[in-house]
């Protein structure tokens, strides 16, 4: 009998069995397996003879991903200075570069190890967390509903399939209602399509709508998404951070192009220079100007960087999320659960009962009738838990069919049998959703209002709860009119840091934006005792249709910069508000956790989905948070931006380096004539390359506002600094070749008549001003007041410990140095002390003039560094004050405003008309008298002194 039923496990596997199309009870026979699901010793069993239900993951060979280092245009620079090294340099009668060679293919083999190593390590770490963040399901097994891995499931598996989740396999669906499935992933319908009982649904849907129990009937491979994965072409897009990698390795490439093609036009038909000298002076230029380490150290940042954010708790799907979390500067946060608590309780002092054969316990009891009592959500959870039994939700009844909550209805409903056998319908939902369900009209939707108003004024969200009998005792009829019973006051309370995270997030320059699908009102309450501001607008606002003229006259998109907020949203609004912040050049993140997330979170420049997210919205985001709240989010940022100022930093280094290199190098060997070894170009290199690498864990300080790529800076500050360190270099040489200038001064013995003695001489400066350059470039202010990491510091020191050693012993014949003792080694150490600090000098005066108004601010003398975020914010707001006024009707300012006047007076002209106008717009809504005093109270408005200049 097993036997026969592994040949016929195999015939499935071989898919000469039609599950697709026969009926569901002859999938079961197909199967020999039953509606109570499969045991877990055949779920084993299964699982060898079909596999794993994942897709076959290609194994990367650890040899070509090590290949792969060395092929960027940046080490075929290097390469081809390793071929010209024992190939053109083969000339002069002298033997091929060999040593030359064997240091460039050495420096190859070092950048790439280090990266292989690094970048491994971080892969191994996120793939370890990824894994807890695998695709669960839940899955009938030895007659239990249990959750786990979608990986192992079989065919013949029960599962359950409910709003948000992303079908685990392809499946037969069993009885029930109707689902909406979204295949736009699959199909590239933009629509959901329905699916009733008896219809297959395959891997990699979605479910929109509804919950029902299916039938496993392929998986893995075998699945209608296995069969086509290997037709998609997984090409890499080119993303940001790709692009500009590869704009500073050309604009290093063409620097260094340029100054080879001074020197081939000037040594050669001018100078008249043996050709191996100038072979020599050429690679001097390739292998000290190439930044060939700048791969190996972004990358490694962005993967050290990637594990210190996952042990914070936010898992980076995509990595270069990070250099865009690092420069975003508006985050629209969900309320519930993200801003609160997500743990609702009922105040049953509150509850208000619309009917009089019922109490607030039976009020509570239809409620809880209503909910489910497993798979409970917060909103189910907190109603059951008011009961003293939670069994008591189905006491004495017969569950006939349950409505599960959907975000298109925003309402649950049970059709249940009584013990008297009548039959009957109560449903719970938004109190809107449930007063149309019931058609109010009158004086009772005029109370039903009033007190969902008080709620919110208590910052309480309101659940309506309505009732209605079936005479004709079937499930599908509409019933008799529905009965509104009564409302309940939920409680969701902020988290006990949200207020304080915030104003945090506010520091840094993110605005935080609350998207919220609650009334308005409670928005407002909620905003405001987070301290976030009440400028919140209904999601109406978005779509033009506002009924309150002074919110429909502002710009859609001006409505959406300054709101602290929108309630009553829909997902296509979160979709909306993301698209025009992204219109308006705003860097935005959104948090979302359900299925309608998915969209926005798709389209957010840092899609971020929240603790406990459904796999759809896991599966559109960027970053997974691991940790419930905000914080998580705030904590990231600053890690964002850490990380990505230890990566500019070294972009600056890198172009500085080059220009130093090429600049000083070039007019050395065309001034003087002086032929540098290419060599000793090359133990720089290795030297700072090694000290380069503890970039990636410097202590830095995170910029105080969103940071993005400026290539300007970069390069502007990269020319500057490199120039000036060339001319140093320069002028040392000129000291040391042309003078008796150290001989006099520090009675050193003069060494410009032996060439090996001065190439020692030159290099130690070099190597010493090249790699101190990374302690100006990686701080904002002083060097030597912001700190370097311990790491950094102590790979410098043994560096240029290494490098002074060298100088100062070092009688290398093929490289062409002589050790020119301690003596003139601290000199030349002194001599660069002295130089460095103008590099401090020259870093502010750059970031000064690329301000863009700073010397203009110089002129007139005024302040080019303000604490203003908005600088000339005051003359905007005089001119919005004068549109207020208009649009309110206020009475024209007695004087005229000219240029002349102060600014402050203008400023509070504009403040005073913009507390009026939103006092008109508070009374304008109808909004409570006492919600009005609250933000009376919380913006300090002297409300008697407006009244008596404006009237509603």
């Amino acid at each position: 009998m097993a036997s026969n039923g592994d040949i016929s496990l195999e015939q499935i596997k071989n898919e000469t069995v039609d599950l697709e199309r026969i009926p569901v009870e002859e999938v079961f026979q197909q199967l020999k397996c039953t509606r109570e699901g499969l045991t877990s010793e055949e779920g084993e069993k299964r699982l060898q003879i079909f596999g794993p239900n994942k897709l076959e993951e290609k194994e990367e060979s650890k040899f070509l991903k090590f290949l792969g280092f060395m092929w960027n245009p940046l080490s075929w620079v290097m390469e081809a200075a390793a071929i010209m090294a024992i190939v053109l340099a083969n000339g002069g009668g002298k033997p091929p570069d060999w040593p030359d060679f064997i240091g460039i293919v050495s420096l190859l083999f070092i950048n790439s190890t280090i990266s292989f190593i690094e970048e491994n390590n971080a892969g191994n770490a996120a793939a370890a967390l990824m894994a807890g963040l695998a695709p669960k399901t839940k899955v009938l097994r030895d007659g239990k509903w249990g959750e786990q891995e979608a990986a192992t499931l079989v065919p013949g598996d029960v599962i359950n399939v409910k709003l948000g989740d992303i079908i685990p396999a392809d499946a037969r669906l069993l009885e029930g209602d109707a689902l909406k499935i979204d295949q736009s992933a699959l199909t590239g319908e933009s629509l959901p399509v329905t699916k009733n009982p008896g219809d297959e649904v395959f891997s990699g849907s979605t479910c929109k709508q509804g919950e029902i129990e299916a039938v496993v009937i392929a998986t893995g491979v075998h699945t209608f998404f296995g069969k086509a994965a290997h037709l998609v072409d997984n090409t890499n897009n080119v993303g940001h951070f790709q692009k500009v990698l590869a704009a500073i390795g050309n604009f290093c490439i063409c620097s260094i192009a340029v100054g080879m093609l001074i020197e081939i036009l000037v040594m050669y038909p001018i100078q008249h220079r043996r050709y191996r000298d100038g072979i020599d002076n050429l690679l001097v230029l390739l292998i000290g100007g190439i930044p060939i380490a700048m791969p190996t150290v972004l990358s490694v940042t962005m993967a050290i960087g990637s594990h210190s954010l996952s042990q914070q708790g936010a898992i980076t799907k995509r990595m270069t999320a990070i250099e865009e979390m690092a420069g975003m500067d508006v985050l629209c946060s969900d309320k519930t659960g993200t801003l609160t608590l997500n743990k609702l309780t009922v105040d049953k002092s509150l509850i208000e009962v619309f009917v009089s054969d019922m109490d607030a316990d039976a009020l509570v009891l239809i409620a809880a009738r209503a909910s489910r009592v497993e798979n409970q959500d917060a909103i189910d959870a907190s109603i059951v838990g008011m009961l003293g039994d939670p069994k008591e939700a189905r006491a004495g009844i017969t569950e006939v069919h349950f409505l599960p909550f959907n975000p298109v209805d925003k309402r649950t409903a049970i059709t249940y049998i009584d013990r008297n056998g009548e039959w009957h319908r109560c449903s719970k939902g938004a109190p809107e959703q449930i007063i149309e369900l019931c058609e109010l009209t009158g004086g009772l939707r005029q109370k039903a209002h009033h007190v969902i108003d008080s709620f919110a004024d208590r910052g309480l969200r309101s659940l309506g709860v309505a009732r209605q009998t079936i005479p004709e005792k079937k499930k599908e009829c509409a019933g008799g009119p529905w009965e509104f019973v009564g409302l309940l006051p939920l409680f969701d309370p902020p988290r006990h840091d949200s207020a304080e995270t915030i104003r945090q997030a506010l520091d840094l320059g993110v605005n935080v934006k609350m998207i919220t699908g609650d009334q308005l009102a409670i928005g407002k309450e909620t905003s405001r005792r987070l301290g976030m501001g009440t400028n919140m607008y209904p999601s109406s606002s978005l779509l033009g249709q506002c009924k309150d003229e002074a919110i429909a006259t502002i710009p859609v998109d001006e409505l959406i910069e300054t709101a602290d907020g929108f309630a009553g949203v829909f997902p296509e609004h979160k979709y909306e508000i993301v698209k025009r912040l992204q219109e308006l050049k705003h860097i935005c993140g959104m948090t979302g956790d359900g299925v309608n997330d998915a969209p926005a979170l798709k389209k957010a420049d840092i899609g971020i989905a929240v603790a406990d997210a459904t796999d759809a919205a896991r599966s559109a985001s960027d970053i997974v948070l691991t940790e419930p709240g905000l914080s998580v989010i705030v904590s990231a940022v600053l890690t964002s931006r850490a990380i990505f100022q230890r990566m500019k930093n070294y972009t600056i280094y890198a172009v500085s380096i080059t220009i130093r290199i090429v600049m000083g190098f070039m007019l050395i060997a065309l001034i003087w004539e002086f032929d540098f070894s290419p060599f000793m170009v090359l133990i720089i290199a290795i030297l700072n390359d090694g000290t380069i690498m503890t970039i990636s864990k410097d202590r830095v300080k995170p910029s105080p506002t969103p940071d993005s790529w400026k290539l300007k800076e970069i390069f502007i500050t990269g020319v500057v600094l490199g120039a000036y360190m060339a001319i140093v270099s320069m002028i040392f040489f000129w000291l040391v070749h042309d003078t008796l200038f150290f001989t006099e001064k520090f009675g050193v013995k003069p060494i410009n008549e032996n060439a090996n003695e001065l190439t020692s001489a030159l290099y130690l400066q070099v190597s010493i001003i090249s790699q101190a350059l990374i302690f100006v470039t990686r701080s904002r202010s002083w060097s030597f007041v912001e700190l370097p990491g311990l790491l950094l510091l102590g790979a410098f020191l043994a560096a240029q410990l290494v490098a002074t050693c060298i100088a100062v012993y070092a009688n290398w014949g093929f490289a062409r140095i002589e050790g020119i003792g301690w003596e003139w080694a601290g000199v030349i150490w002194l001599f660069s002390v002295i130089t460095y600090i103008p590099l401090d000098i020259l870093k502010f005066i750059i970031r000064y003039s690329l301000t863009g108004k700073a010397w203009d601010n110089l002129l007139q003398k005024k302040a080019a560094f303000t604490t203003k975020k908005n600088y000339g914010k005051e003359a905007r707001e005089a001119q919005w004050a004068a549109d207020q006024r208009t649009l309110h009707g206020l009475s024209p300012p007695e004087t005229s405003w000219t240029n002349e006047k102060d600014h402050h007076e203008l400023s509070e002209i504009a403040e005073q008309a913009k507390k009026r106008a939103e006092i008109a717009r508070l009374r304008e809504l109808h909004t409570l008298k006492g919600h009005v005093e609250s933000v009376v109270k919380l913006k300090g408005i002297d409300i008697d002194t407006i009244q008596q200049h404006y009237t509603v």
